[in-house]
């Protein structure tokens, strides 16, 4: 019998113990923690919403606590929207929190459209009432207006400006007699998957003080870097596009093209632009044509450029960067091929002259040839990462560290005791140099001997 009062007693002791957490207790000194006083949303384009945030809410006393509101302060009429401990809402009451417990807010904003030009500010408030106690939480966000392409056909002569940004959903196509004209500073922004296709003229005339940027429209900070959130820019077999000053980055494939050009320009001439972050490749060509000058092209998943079926390709006083950290990458950056199937494999012509070819990979360019098309190749005057001896011709440099500054933070300038400085053979005679190839991607005058890459060291 005595055993079995003991038991009770340590059971009733133990069961009471285990519920002090949920003994509610009204004492206004008995306080909340939150995770955050405010959060602060990146500059969103109107109508489309934010990435998701969370506010944690902690209960550190023994004893319960009921929070008797927990409201959103613009109501329904809020750009804002709650999900509060699993429930959409924006009002909740006497939410209980056991001792030693939390609750997560989960906030969400989608901001109406303005006339305004400008970015503006969006705020509200969180407001917590417990025990005589009152918390606000502020929210804020920068709200943009912007120009939405949804799709359909871009017809005409058209003009996109740098008043607003631009932001295409879906696959809009500049159909063919067509052209589309894109003013310096001017910011094409693609939501998920988007594509613009190219059958016209696409005209990107960018200047080094107003680079013209082509990237996700999702513009909070942990999608700045990420690959892959749209699908790319594609010249059809009749477009045409010259893409001058630009920023392009953060999606699939920057450039895909799919034919030499059907009439007397160039397919695509690429210069003075930047490619980055691309979760398959900078560009690719099938049978296709790329002039490119004075560009940098980093950080792609598979390649930097993926030529296959032949084609033209005229490379100049590029840095073709193949670092890689946020991909396994295996196969050569630059890669070229004569063939793309047993039924289509063309001639191949390559010009790669005063570049800078270089990555992670013992080699960094991979020229195949694998039916009986002609291949003709002018490789001169390059620094190259490759296990190909016989690269070491022509007065290319081969194996030898270029010295970028900071490959990690995406600075590809070379210091000044890079091997690639004053390596360059005198290009003032070629077709191109008085247009693009006589200044750097920086606007820096070239002189040669020029250093090899896009960068111009004295």
């Amino acid at each position: 019998m005595r055993l079995l009062i003991c038991t009770w007693i340590i059971t009733i002791f133990f069961l009471a113990s285990c519920r002090k957490d949920e003994r509610i207790t009204t004492d206004p000194n008995a306080m909340l923690t939150f995770a955050n006083d405010s959060l602060l949303f990146d500059t969103l384009f109107t109508t489309i919403g934010s990435t998701t945030k969370r506010i944690k809410i902690a209960n550190p006393n023994r004893s319960a606590l009921n929070i008797g509101q927990i409201k959103l302060s613009g109501g329904t009429s809020s750009s804002y929207h709650l999900n509060i401990n699993g429930e959409s809402t924006n009002l909740k009451q006497n939410l209980i929190i056991n001792g030693g417990d939390s609750i997560n807010i989960f906030v969400k904003v989608t901001i109406d459209p303005k006339s305004t030009a400008l970015p503006f500010l969006v705020q509200d408030s969180i407001i917590i009432n417990y025990n005589g106690n009152k918390k606000a939480l502020q929210l804020l966000a920068y709200g943009q207006n912007a120009v939405f392409i949804n799709g359909g056909t871009l017809s005409g002569n058209v003009n996109w400006t740098n008043t607003l940004p631009y932001v295409i959903s879906g696959s809009p196509t500049i159909t063919k007699g067509s052209q589309v004209n894109v003013s310096a500073g001017a910011k094409i922004y693609f939501h998920k998957d988007a594509t613009l296709n190219v059958e016209g003229v696409l005209n990107v005339n960018g200047s080094i003080a107003a680079p013209i940027m082509f990237c996700s429209d999702r513009l909070e900070s942990i999608y700045s870097e990420q690959a892959g959130q749209w699908q790319g820019v594609h010249l059809k077999p009749s477009g045409n596009a010259l893409i001058k000053n630009a920023v392009i980055k953060n999606a699939s494939v920057g450039i895909t093209s799919d034919s030499l050009s059907q009439n007397t320009n160039a397919k695509l001439i690429l210069a003075n632009t930047i490619i980055k972050n691309m979760q398959v490749a900078a560009y690719i060509g099938y049978h296709s044509e790329l002039n490119a000058f004075n560009c940098l092209m980093y950080n792609c998943g598979n390649y930097i450029l993926y030529a296959v079926g032949g084609g033209n390709y005229n490379l100049k006083q590029n840095s073709f960067a193949g670092y890689n950290p946020d991909f396994p990458r295996k196969n050569a950056a630059l890669t070229f091929s004569d063939y793309l199937s047993a039924n289509a494999y063309n001639n191949l012509q390559i010009n790669l002259t005063n570049n800078i070819i270089w990555g992670s990979l013992s080699n960094e360019i991979d020229i195949q040839k694998k039916s009986n098309a002609v291949i003709q190749s002018v490789i001169m005057n390059n620094l190259i990462r490759t296990t190909n001896a016989a690269l070491s011709t022509n007065n290319n440099v081969i194996n030898t560290d270029p010295q970028f500054v900071s490959p990690v933070s995406g600075n590809f300038n070379i210091s000044i005791t890079s091997v690639a400085i004053r390596k360059g053979v005198d290009l003032s005679g070629d077709y191109y140099f008085s247009t693009y190839l006589n200044k750097d991607i920086n606007g820096a005058d070239r002189i040669f001997p020029s250093s090899l890459g896009c960068y111009q060291k004295y």
